[in-house]
């Protein structure tokens, strides 16, 4: 009877020292919990998207030409007889650049002077009856015959170049025997100057004639450079979707040369954009995605978002976020989609 007692005093203690330990458990487990739930919110770095106008900026590049090149050289082959102008040399219009043999030129002259004579005489007798047409007819067409030969000599013994420019090739000496495997001299109009760029098709109706357009030269750095949309040519080439468009550089100061690398800017219009500090943008390793995260009552959703320009710091945002949406910009490289967040004040 009394071990009945004992038995039953020690079940009831038992009882009460499980029951403690269960209580202190669950305490313990509810705090536990709190203390995981409050080391899951993460502290980040807002900023907010901004709907702006965005002048939409094209880059393409291309490399600066003459606007006119000639060839200079003598129809036939002869001796140089003098060269008067170097490469780098600036020439006008007019300008006589060589010399050639003028051998032929005395001979040529005689015999023109001859001819005329000869029409002269039969000129006259043909206005008092003396002579027929057809004598006439022939007098003049040697006359005329004679006269474009000396005019064509005296062009290829004085060689005149024809445009003001800048020469850029002497392939010949004085006291040379001209050949036709090159000209004797190439000059180049360097003012102006033009620059052709392959154009997406899809701008073909907004680049307009007289376009302002900014370039960049590799050699002078970040210096920009003015130009004007000369010629937009009418055609889309089937195989690039694109369309050449020539720009007009003034070059007054003659910087710019022919064969110069150039970067151009071409702004086409401007647009509604979504704009967002650039720190916000994630790219998903292993694909091309780029995304950001929207902070929303607390909660961080995972946005897929499309690029467009990049403006400095910032980026243009086509696709993904909505005027005023929250978003981070620090603190969340590592976080996942519906992850608790807490803002930095």
């Amino acid at each position: 009877m009394k071990f009945n007692k004992i038995m039953k005093v020690c079940t009831m203690l038992s009882c009460a020292a499980f029951t403690i330990a269960m209580v202190t458990a669950c305490s313990d487990s509810k705090e536990k919990a709190v203390v995981e739930e409050e080391e899951v919110a993460q502290a980040v770095e807002v900023t907010t998207a901004e709907l702006r106008e965005v002048a939409q900026i094209n880059e393409y590049s291309g490399t600066v030409e003459a606007e006119a090149v000639n060839n200079i050289a003598p129809q036939s082959s002869a001796r140089i007889k003098k060269v008067f102008v170097e490469v780098g040399d600036h020439v006008r219009a007019g300008q006589q650049l060589a010399e050639m043999d003028d051998v032929n030129l005395d001979q040529l002259r005689m015999q023109m002077e001859n001819d005329e004579l000869e029409f002269n005489r039969v000129d006259e007798l043909y206005k008092i009856g003396g002579v027929s047409k057809a004598q006439w007819d022939a007098k003049k067409l040697i006359l005329d015959k004679t006269k474009r030969s000396l005019d064509n000599l005296l062009e290829n013994t004085r060689l005149i170049s024809p445009i003001s420019g800048v020469v850029t090739q002497r392939n010949y000496d004085s006291g040379d025997m001209y050949s036709s495997s090159k000209p004797l001299y190439v000059v180049e109009q360097i003012h102006p100057v033009k620059l052709k760029i392959n154009v997406s098709e899809s701008l073909f109706t907004k680049v307009k004639k007289g376009m302002d357009v900014k370039f960049k030269l590799d050699v002078y750095g970040d210096e920009e450079f003015d130009a004007k949309v000369n010629i937009i040519y009418p055609t889309i080439n089937p195989e690039t979707r694109t369309f050449v468009v020539e720009l007009k550089i003034a070059n007054n100061d003659e910087r710019v040369r022919p064969g110069m690398f150039a970067r151009v800017t071409l702004t086409s219009e401007t647009v509604s954009r979504i704009v967002i500090k650039d720190r916000a943008v994630l790219k998903l390793l292993g694909s091309g995605d780029h995304y950001v995260f929207v902070v929303k009552d607390g909660k961080a959703e995972y946005h897929k978002v499309e690029l467009g320009q990049r403006l400095d710091d910032e980026y243009e945002i086509v696709s993904g976020i909505s005027d005023g949406d929250v978003v981070a910009v620090s603190g969340h490289t590592r976080l996942k989609d519906g992850d608790t967040v807490e803002i930095k004040k």
